[in-house]
């Protein structure tokens, strides 16, 4: 068992490093890169990088402006079309894998405008065909008029059954060919309309549109009841994904085209994000001197803590990816403090056994039993207040914004893994360095 454990924590340190690896390192002859997987696992195809994505204060982006059309909404509706528009681009954005995005409508005189802040977008024109897409999704079937003296016309008629109807989509790969498709689950309302549809066409063919446009025109074999259906067709697994995206966020309200699309460079100067980076680093080391001047060995093994802690959220934000942002660091940083705070409450818990005259061995065990409570309330109340922060339902009494959700999102994320560090690895630091417990 020990032997297992032994080689678990190794693994574990390996792939954390490969991970946190720079683009193109070298060692010796050979390029190493960060971890990447590219792989197709029982038919679902995985791809997956672990870079570290930058946000716009420190890297820049694309800047995309839509317009609007408002032609077909009533006044007393325009502000609700606009902001729905708005929070759909939102959640088509952060599909498509942009993270904290700025997205803000803007109006002047009659034209009503969104416009999107992408960060480290590359490939801005599917980006842009996302965005702009309406992704009304609906479902007809065939109906025959008698004309007089000629043959029965053939016109499609709406059976009620839309895009609001799905409660998800998702991509799935079919068994016999492994051809990627997209499957549709309905909410109970869609579940019955669905199948009153099936039940009444078997034999016939029900078209799937969207944007008026026919994706595919299946048979139906047999009525279905259990509110599941597929989209099939040429798809690529590209394809079938945007599709997915495209109906999860739901139809846009109002029609919107892109009428400016530009590159922006980071909103922070390289100056201030240099000197941000210096502060952060001095700080840093003041923090390590003080610990090892005041603790001595001990302080040596927070120093260690600490790298390791750095290395671990390190590849966390890459796995997500979380998008950092000068105020994300922050939190990151801040993390750093109560990592520090954690070393510092067991050794002087230790310190105080030690001089109740208790042995080494003891004196280890009872500090860390009488400091863990008290950090993990300090680090249970820090994750309340971040989640808070970072508002995951959207709650209008909370913030919502960006740079706020990206601060709060590395504190949590740098405060449970302080947690980690702070009371597993440091006790084994202690235990390697002094003697077992």
């Amino acid at each position: 068992m020990k032997l297992i454990k032994k080689l678990l924590i190794v693994l574990l340190i390996v792939l954390v490093l490969w991970i946190d690896l720079p683009e193109n390192y070298r060692l010796g002859n050979f390029a190493i890169n960060p971890l990447k997987i590219n792989a197709n696992i029982f038919g679902l195809q995985i791809k997956k990088d672990f870079n570290t994505r930058l946000g716009l204060d420190l890297k820049g982006g694309s800047e995309l402006v839509f317009q609007a059309d408002t032609s077909k909404i009533k006044a007393a509706d325009l502000q609700d079309a606009l902001n729905s528009a708005r929070d759909i681009v939102d959640k088509r954005v952060n599909f498509f894998g942009v993270s904290e995005p700025t997205i803000q409508t803007l109006t002047s005189g009659a034209n009503y405008r969104i416009v999107v802040d992408l960060p480290g977008v590359t490939n801005v024109s599917e980006a842009v065909n996302l965005i702009g897409r309406t992704a009304q999704l609906s479902f007809k079937e065939i109906s025959y008029i008698q004309q007089k003296n000629a043959t029965p016309a053939a016109v499609l008629k709406d059976t009620g059954l839309t895009g609001k109807n799905v409660q998800k989509a998702n991509v799935t790969f079919d068994s016999q060919t492994g051809k990627p498709q997209v499957a549709l689950n309905f909410t109970s309302e869609g579940k019955k309309l669905f199948a009153d549809i099936t039940t009444r066409n078997v034999g016939k063919q029900v078209l799937i549109l969207l944007d008026n446009t026919v994706l595919t025109q299946p048979v139906v074999q047999q009525p279905i009841l259990d509110g599941n259906a597929v989209i099939t067709g040429n798809f690529t697994t590209d394809g079938a994904n945007k599709l997915s995206i495209a109906i999860n966020s739901g139809a846009l309200p109002v029609p919107i085209k892109i009428i400016e699309q530009r590159n922006i460079g980071p909103t922070l100067g390289a100056s201030e994000v240099q000197k941000s980076v210096y502060a952060g680093i001095v700080g840093l080391l003041a923090v390590g001197l003080f610990m090892v001047l005041y603790y001595k060995r001990l302080g040596f093994i927070a120093c260690s803590v600490l790298i390791i802690y750095g290395f671990i959220s390190l590849a966390i934000f890459r796995a997500i990816p979380v998008v950092l942002t000068l105020s994300g660091i922050a939190g990151f940083l801040l993390s750093f403090g109560m990592a520090v705070d954690a070393n510092i409450l067991i050794f002087e818990r230790i310190k105080e056994e030690l001089r109740a005259q208790k042995t080494l061995d003891v004196a280890i065990r009872l500090g860390f039993g009488k400091a863990i409570d008290a950090i993990k309330d300090a680090n249970i109340t820090t994750l309340i207040v971040a989640f808070i922060l970072f508002n995951p339902l959207n709650w209008d009494f909370f913030p919502q914004f960006g740079l706020v959700r990206g601060f709060a999102l590395t504190l949590m994320i740098g405060v449970a893994t302080s947690l980690f560090t702070g009371v597993f690895i440091t006790r084994r630091l202690i235990n390697w360095l002094y003697k077992k417990v």
